[in-house]
C-alpha cells in the first residue's frame, strides 16, 4: 500500500481483537515453560473452585459442588458434540440419545429394577460402576456407527431431521420398553464409584449422602459428593481435550475442517469424507455415552424424559454460544448453560424465579448471538493444524505481530 506522494508503505490497519483473540495471543506468545507455570495454578484453582466459591460464583440456596458437577458432564457433552458440529460439520439435533444410551447401559446392568442387573454377579459391587464405563463408551460409539452408516450420505437439514429422530426413537424406546426398562418408572439403585467408605460415611465419598464436612481443615472430608464427582469428571475432560486436540492436530482434523468448509472441495481433493464424517460421529457419540455413564452414577437413577429433546437444544447451545469448533470456548458454553440459570432462581421478577425462563433466556441469546456474532464467544482460529507452532516461528519476521493480518508490502 503507497501513500498519494510517494511510495512510501504503509502498514494496514488492525483488525479489531476480542479478548478470547487477545487471550490467545498472549498464551502463544508464552514459551513451554510459561504455558506450564501458567496452567498448573489455574488448574489447581479450578479444583479448588467448589471448596471455596467466591460471591460473583456462589449458587444461594443450592451446592456450588452439585452446579460444577453438572457443569464438568455438559463440558464432555459439549466437547463430543463439538467434534461432530464444530470441527466436522454435521449437524447433529438428537445427540441427546447418545447421551441416554450412556447412561441406560450403567443404569441396565447395575441398577436392581433392571433384569439385565450384573451386580453382584460378574461385577462386584464396589467396582461395577467403573466396569460399565468402558461398556457404555463402547455401546455408545457402536450406536453411533449403526446410525451413521446408513444416514452420513445425508446433509444439512435431512441429517438434522434424522439425528433428531433417533434421539426420540431412543427416549420412546426406554419408556415403552417397560419389562427392560422398568418404563417411565426408571430405573433406580445404580452403581456408584464407592471411595472412601467408613463408620462416619457408609456409602463413601461419591454417594448422595456425603454433604461435606464444612467445618473440617480437610479438603477430602470438605467436599461433598458434587465435589467429588467434579473431579473425577475434570480429569475425564482433560483426558477427552488431549485425545480430541491430538486428533485435531492429525490427518484426522484436516480431513475434518476440509469436510466442514467445502464437502464436495474436499471429496475432489481426494478426502474420503463418509469414512472420517463416521469417525467423527462415532469419536463425539463415544464421549457422549461417557457423560451419560457418569449422570446414572451420579444421580443413581435415570428415567426417560431426562433425555428430551429440549435438552438436545441446550447442549447444542453450548456449543453455538461458546463457538462452535473451539474446545475452550464450548466448555465456557457449557458452564454458562449449567450455572446461570441456578444463579438466577435467587432472583425473581413478579414474584417468579428468573430461573424458571432459562428456555427462554437461551432461546433469546441465540437470536442475538447469530445477528451479532454467529462465531459464538469464542470463535476457533484457522491456522496451520500440524506442526503450527514451529512453522509459524519460522517464518514469522522480528517484531511481526501475530495478531495482525497484514504486513508491510
Amino acid at each position: 500500500m503507497t501513500t498519494a506522494q510517494g511510495n512510501w508503505p504503509t502498514k494496514e490497519k488492525r483488525p479489531m481483537r476480542g479478548v478470547g483473540d487477545s487471550l490467545r495471543g498472549w498464551w502463544d506468545g508464552l514459551s513451554r515453560p510459561q504455558q506450564w507455570l501458567v496452567g498448573i495454578p489455574t488448574l489447581i484453582v479450578l479444583l479448588v473452585l467448589p471448596l471455596f466459591p467466591p460471591p460473583i460464583l456462589d449458587t444461594p440456596g443450592y451446592s456450588f459442588g452439585l452446579v460444577m458437577a453438572q457443569f464438568a458432564m455438559f463440558a464432555l457433552i459439549a466437547l463430543g458434540l463439538n467434534v461432530v458440529v464444530g470441527q466436522a460439520g454435521l449437524l447433529d439435533l438428537g445427540y441427546v440419545g447418545f447421551y441416554a444410551v450412556g447412561a441406560y447401559s450403567v443404569g441396565l446392568l447395575t441398577s436392581p429394577d433392571s433384569p439385565w442387573n450384573k451386580t453382584g454377579g460378574i461385577f462386584s459391587p464396589e467396582w461395577a460402576w467403573l466396569a460399565c464405563v468402558p461398556l457404555a463408551v463402547a455401546l455408545t460409539a457402536f450406536s453411533g456407527l449403526i446410525l451413521g452408516t446408513p444416514t452420513l450420505r445425508l446433509r444439512g437439514d435431512y441429517l438434522a431431521i434424522v439425528t433428531l429422530g433417533f434421539g426420540e426413537i431412543v427416549r420412546l424406546l426406554a419408556d415403552n420398553l417397560g419389562d427392560v426398562t422398568n418404563g417411565s418408572l426408571g430405573l433406580s439403585g445404580i452403581a456408584y464409584p464407592r471411595v472412601g467408605e467408613s463408620e462416619e460415611l457408609p456409602g463413601g465419598y461419591f454417594s448422595s449422602g456425603n454433604f461435606g464436612d464444612t467445618n473440617s481443615s480437610s479438603l477430602l472430608d470438605k467436599a461433598n459428593n458434587g465435589v467429588w464427582w467434579y473431579w473425577l469428571a475434570f480429569l475425564l475432560v482433560i483426558i477427552v481435550l488431549l485425545i480430541v486436540g491430538n486428533l485435531e492436530r492429525s490427518r484426522v482434523g484436516r480431513a475434518w475442517v476440509a469436510i466442514r468448509e467445502d464437502e464436495d472441495a474436499a471429496e475432489i481433493m481426494g478426502v474420503p469424507t463418509f469414512k472420517f464424517k463416521l469417525w467423527a460421529f462415532m469419536i463425539g457419540a463415544a464421549i457422549g455415552g461417557l457423560s451419560g455413564a457418569i449422570y446414572a452414577g451420579q444421580v443413581q437413577f435415570v428415567n426417560p424424559p431426562v433425555f428430551n429433546v429440549i435438552n438436545s437444544m441446550l447442549f447444542l447451545c453450548a456449543v453455538v454460544i461458546g463457538g462452535s469448533g473451539n474446545k475452550l470456548g464450548v466448555i465456557v458454553g457449557a458452564f454458562l448453560i449449567a450455572w446461570l440459570p441456578i444463579r438466577l432462581r435467587s432472583v425473581e421478577v413478579a414474584g417468579t424465579s428468573l430461573g424458571d425462563y432459562k428456555y427462554l433466556m437461551f432461546g433469546i441469546v441465540l437470536v442475538v448471538m447469530m445477528i451479532f456474532r454467529p462465531q459464538g464467544l469464542f470463535p476457533v482460529r484457522q491456522k496451520l493444524l500440524a506442526y503450527g507452532r514451529q512453522i509459524t516461528r519460522a517464518v514469522r519476521k522480528p517484531g511481526e505481530d501475530t495478531g495482525t493480518t497484514g504486513a508491510q508490502r
